[in-house]
């Protein structure tokens, strides 16, 4: 591993680390938030955030303003980017394809085989390398935006007591009854779309699932892409026919953006802070 950016905040020390993933096959970043209280030695609950489309560990570190809250409550924060990157990685001129766009899941699917494999990634590869080169402790919690919603979801849905806690921001609940998640779907996993319910948070709520994490949502309702990508209906829908828990919480006049996740990512880091206590 190389650290390429620390910036001191809020009595802890914001880090940008670069490492060679075994799993991708390439050269990857995440941002790590160190909280005073790792800094004293202290081993921390880590609290992993999933970013959206096009986005990489910096829109998270720079724009959520998350760093204040982790100090507060003692939480080391981990912002991996969003896919594999760089020569010999397939990609996709579109901007919801490809590099920046991994989905976290592992993908079946040519060309996308040898490095697309974020859910092993974030899921086993990342932790094991957080939890041995900091001072962090193996309680984990789990949350994301959009893409990152849905990766954070389904994650925690997929992997029975790996999670304490889940959280999201405008997740993409139902992929596979939407464009983003249908084109990125077809071409990661195929034509199968048993293999797209495995990845998809209404259809396993809809299943039968071991974990019963509740789930708190937030949700802009002037999200520009409400009613065509995110749906929160079907989840809510779901929820309630499962018996699964939920908080669905929409508020009035925000939008798909980082202003939005800022304005909440006190409240939601506070939850996690609770269930990583328990």
């Amino acid at each position: 591993m190389e650290q390429i950016e620390h910036h001191a905040c809020f009595g802890g020390r914001q880090e940008v680390w670069k490492h060679a993933s075994s799993t991708l096959g390439c050269e990857m970043r995440f941002g790590v938030y160190l909280p005073p209280a790792a800094l004293a030695g202290q081993r921390c609950p880590v609290l992993y955030w999933l970013s959206g489309l096009t986005c990489s560990e910096q829109n998270f570190i720079t724009k959520a303003g998350a760093q204040a809250h982790a100090a507060e409550h003692g939480l080391i924060l981990v912002a991996p980017d969003t896919s594999p990157r760089g020569e010999g990685v397939a990609n996709d001129a579109a901007y919801d394809l490809g590099q920046g766009a991994g989905f976290y899941l592992n993908a079946t699917q040519a060309p996308w085989v040898p490095h697309f494999r974020m859910e092993d990634y974030v899921v086993q590869e990342l932790p094991a390398l957080v939890e041995a080169q900091f001072p962090a402790s193996e309680r984990r919690a789990i949350f994301g935006h959009s893409m990152g919603g849905h990766g954070a979801l389904t994650l925690a849905l997929r992997h029975p007591g790996r999670y304490a806690s889940v959280s999201a921001f405008s997740p993409i609940v139902a992929p596979s009854q939407v464009p983003w998640g249908q084109k990125a779907f077809a071409a990661y996993l195929g034509d199968d779309r048993a293999a797209w319910a495995e990845h998809d948070a209404v259809a396993m709520i809809a299943g039968d699932l071991a974990e019963r994490l509740p789930l708190l949502v937030d949700q802009g309702e002037a999200d520009e892409f409400l009613a065509g990508q995110l749906k929160p209906e079907l989840l809510q829908q779901a929820c309630a026919a499962a018996g699964h828990p939920l908080t669905l919480r929409r508020q009035p006049g925000y939008d798909h953006s980082y202003y939005f996740i800022a304005s909440f990512i006190g409240e939601h880091i506070a939850h996690h802070a609770q269930a990583l206590r328990a």
